[in-house]
C-alpha cells in the first residue's frame, strides 16, 4: 500500500500521510490471538549468536554509567566485576580513574574530595592526580560523550585494548540521549541472550510493541542470515542476500525487526531494528527504517559483585540516543532536559521485565534446568 509516494504495511494508515510518523491499525490483534513465536525463537539460534558475541574482544573495557553521572569536582564510586573504582575529572575535565581505596589506610576515595582536579582523601589528605603514587595506580577510562568505560585487565582477562568498542552513534549535535540502569541478579551473558531474542518482544511487551516480525536471524556458526517472516516493509531486502543495514553499511550476523512501537489506542509507530552483538556484553539495536531512522539503543551489561548469598549481579546500563531528520526533532532537543526523564522511565519499565527474563535464565542455567 502506497500514498503520497511512501510504503506502509498492509492493514495500516497514516493519518496525515507521510508527514507524520504515526500509523493507525485498522484490525488490532488480541495479545492471545497474536502469532506464536516460539517455533522461530530456536534457543540453538539464541546460544550461537550468544556464543559469537562472547567470541569477540571487548579489550577489557567495562561500561560504569553514564558521562553525566561524573560531574566536574565531585568523585564517584562503582565496582565492577568485585573491583572498587573511583572516578572523577582532572582540571581539564578529562576522565579519571583508579582503585577506590586510599593506598594509605584504605580510606574510600569515593568519599573524598576534587580540588583543582586534584582528588584528595578525606582520611589524611593524601592527594592523587590521576597518576601512580604509592602504589596506587590509575586505570584506563574513556568517556564516549554518552557513557564512560573503565579498562580492568584483571577483570576482563583479555588482551587489552587502547579504547573500547563504541557502537556507531548518530551526530549528538543532533541527538538526544538518555541513559538508564538496572540491577538484577544474573550474569551478563543472560542479559546479552534477553537481547538477542526479539522475538519476546510482542509478547512480553504489548504495552510497547505490537506487530513485530523477526524479518532475519543470523543462521548457524557461518552467522548468514535466514528469512523467518514476512517483511512488513514489502521490499524484501531483508532476505535478499544478508541483513539490512545499520548507518549505511553491512551488518553482518543481525537480527532484522519489523516492528510497531505502541503510542495511544490504535496509533502506533513502524519501525525496522536491527540488532548487533559487537562485543560480549554490548547488544546494540539501530532504527533502520522508519521514525527515528539513525537512532540507536545499546545494552550494555556489567559485572558486579555477588550479593550476600553468593549469587552474581549485574548493572544493565542502556542508552537511547534518539535522532530524527524531521525539521520538528529540533523542538524535541530544545526540549531534552524534560525529555530524558521520560526516556529513561520507559527504558525502565521494559527492563523491569527483561531483567526478571535474564534473573529466570540464571537460575535456570545454574541449576542445571536450563532447555537443551
Amino acid at each position: 500500500m502506497t500514498r503520497n509516494g511512501e510504503r506502509f504495511p498492509d492493514g495500516e494508515r497514516s493519518p496525515g500521510g507521510s508527514r507524520l510518523p504515526l500509523r493507525l491499525r485498522r484490525t488490532p490483534v488480541p495479545w492471545e490471538r497474536q502469532q506464536p513465536t516460539w517455533r522461530d525463537a530456536s534457543p540453538a539460534v539464541i546460544a550461537d549468536a550468544l556464543k559469537r558475541a562472547q567470541s569477540r574482544p571487548s579489550g577489557n573495557w567495562f561500561v560504569v554509567g553514564a558521562s553525566a553521572e561524573v560531574p566536574d569536582g565531585r568523585p564517584v564510586g562503582r565496582v565492577v566485576g568485585g573491583t572498587e573504582i573511583v572516578l572523577w575529572r582532572d582540571g581539564d575535565g578529562e576522565l579519571r580513574a583508579g582503585p577506590g581505596a586510599c593506598p594509605h589506610l584504605g580510606a574510600p576515595l569515593k568519599d573524598s574530595r576534587v580540588r583543582c582536579g586534584t582528588l584528595v582523601c578525606h582520611w589524611h589528605g593524601l592527594a592523587l592526580d590521576g597518576s601512580a603514587f604509592a602504589g596506587w595506580a590509575p586505570f584506563p577510562a574513556y568517556d564516549d560523550g554518552v557513557l564512560v568505560w573503565v579498562r580492568l585487565d584483571r577483570v576482563g582477562g583479555e588482551t587489552p585494548s587502547d579504547r573500547p568498542v563504541v557502537p556507531r552513534r548518530p551526530d549528538p549535535a543532533g541527538a538526544v540521549a538518555a541513559v538508564c540502569t538496572v540491577v538484577g541478579r544474573c550474569e551478563p551473558q543472560d542479559v546479552v541472550a534477553n537481547r538477542l531474542d526479539p522475538w519476546h518482544g510482542a509478547w512480553f511487551h504489548p504495552y510497547s510493541f505490537v506487530d513485530l516480525t523477526v524479518v532475519s536471524a543470523p543462521g548457524g556458526d557461518t552467522g548468514g542470515v535466514r528469512p523467518t517472516g514476512a517483511d512488513a516493509f514489502g521490499d524484501g531486502d531483508a532476505c535478499a542476500g544478508g541483513a539490512d543495514t545499520a548507518d549505511g553499511e553491512d551488518v553482518e550476523d543481525a537480527f532484522v525487526v519489523d516492528v510497531s512501537f505502541k503510542v495511544a489506542g490504535r496509533a502506533v509507530v513502524p519501525v525496522r531494528a536491527v540488532f548487533t552483538a559487537p562485543e560480549p556484553r554490548t547488544v546494540v539495536m539501530h532504527i533502520t527504517r522508519g521514525e527515528g531512522r539513525g537512532s540507536v539503543v545499546e545494552t550494555h551489561a556489567t559485572p558486579l559483585t555477588p550479593d550476600a548469598s553468593g549469587r552474581p549481579r549485574t548493572a544493565v546500563v542502556e542508552a537511547v540516543v534518539a535522532a530524527s531528520g524531521r525539521k520538528g526533532f529540533a523542538v524535541a532537543r530544545a526540549a531534552a532536559p524534560a525529555l530524558r526523564p521520560l526516556m529513561r522511565a520507559a527504558a525502565g519499565r521494559l527492563w523491569r521485565d527483561d531483567i526478571a527474563y535474564a534473573e529466570r535464565r540464571w537460575e535456570l542455567r545454574s541449576t542445571g534446568r536450563f532447555p537443551g
